[in-house]
């Protein structure tokens, strides 16, 4: 069948994304067909548009890994749901039949693929996905606001709960709080009974942090965040630090963690090779942790933390689809707090 998309056909600037009529096939076994409602950005949409080392994309390629909407089709043999159910769709790609799949393990699977990145995303009016992809949907949300979920909601709850492991009483610095990963990690670290400090780079965002539970926020262009962590915690430094970063902020963060603490990074928008004193790192027991995504089977909390109200998703803006090319420079700009959804009409 015929649907419409917005396609890259090259790497490059916001202006490659175009609108384009595609064919979609028929759902394969095992299979089903969205119609999409909404799909949100992430920085990965920018860094695939970009082009990164080793990506090998099939023209006209599809960004987005955010998906929410009704199912349209169904394969052969899919299972889990029907013609109608509105689904959140999960953005890992996996073989599920290897030890990491059957294991809970599912991001670490070697045939792991993220929608948008390694195969075609969810910029279009329809998309196929296998049955194992779809979730059930949070209640009543508008799906704008679901869309804003899965991606930074995953990543952020293996980077806080698994990877850094916090407990009540803890202690936990949030960078750059006004990124979808950042607003929904300072959530899910207050939601574990943990004291939060983030950075943000204006007032305005600032605020916006202290409303989504942050006990203080450092303005990291009028201060030193290790110097504001070391005053706020008596010179002992956090418990844990949730960054992707990269670059020098990653290199300070060594500097505000406490010995024994943890240090879970997910990016590097700054620059992937830090310069970090390995003195401070096994002279005080520091864990330096690499994370990425999260296994499927954690959305179904996450989900079910996002229909009782407990973690709420933060969108900045909502725009068509077919404005894409305005969203992702409105992402570049660095000016938004939170996410920006495309909507599918």
């Amino acid at each position: 069948m015929k649907t419409e998309a917005v396609v890259l056909r090259a790497h490059g600037g916001p202006e490659v994304l175009v609108r384009e009529a595609i064919d979609i096939p028929e759902p394969g076994p095992r299979e089903a067909r969205v119609r999409v409602r909404a799909v949100a950005l992430n920085h990965l949409d920018l860094w695939v548009r970009r082009g990164m080392p080793n990506l090998v994309l099939e023209y006209p390629h599809r960004l987005g890994a955010d998906v929410v909407g009704e199912v349209d089709s169904l394969g052969a043999g899919a299972r889990g749901v029907k013609v109608g159910d509105r689904v959140v769709v999960s953005p890992g790609i996996t073989c599920g039949v290897c030890e990491r799949c059957l294991s809970g393990q599912d991001n670490l699977c070697r045939r792991y693929a993220i929608l948008g990145e390694h195969t075609h995303g969810g910029y279009a009016r329809h998309l196929n996905v296998p049955d194992t992809n779809l979730l059930p949907y949070p209640g009543d949300l508008p799906f704008a606001q679901a869309a804003a979920v899965p991606l930074v909601f995953l990543t952020a709850w293996q980077m806080v709960v698994d990877k850094a492991r916090v407990r009540p009483g803890q202690t936990v610095l949030v960078q750059a709080a006004g990124s979808g990963v950042s607003s929904a990690a300072i959530q899910i670290a207050k939601l574990h009974g943990t004291r939060v400090f983030a950075t943000a780079g204006s007032d305005a965002k600032a605020e916006r942090a202290r409303q989504l539970g942050a006990d203080e926020v450092i303005n990291y262009k009028t201060h030193d965040f290790v110097a504001e962590v070391k005053r706020l915690t008596g010179k002992r430094g956090v418990d844990a630090v949730i960054e992707h970063i990269g670059g020098d902020v990653m290199s300070r963060s060594v500097l505000a963690t406490a010995s024994g603490g943890r240090i879970v990074t997910c990016g590097a928008t700054a620059g992937s090779q830090p310069k970090i004193d390995l003195l401070h790192v096994f002279y005080r027991q520091i864990e330096i942790l690499g994370s990425t995504m999260g296994s499927k089977g954690s959305l179904f909390g996450i989900l079910e933390h996002v229909k009782a109200g407990t973690l709420k998703p933060v969108v900045d803006r909502v725009l068509p689809l077919w404005e894409a090319a305005e969203a992702h420079r409105a992402l570049e700009s660095r000016e938004v707090f939170g996410k920006i959804v495309l909507e599918v009409d």
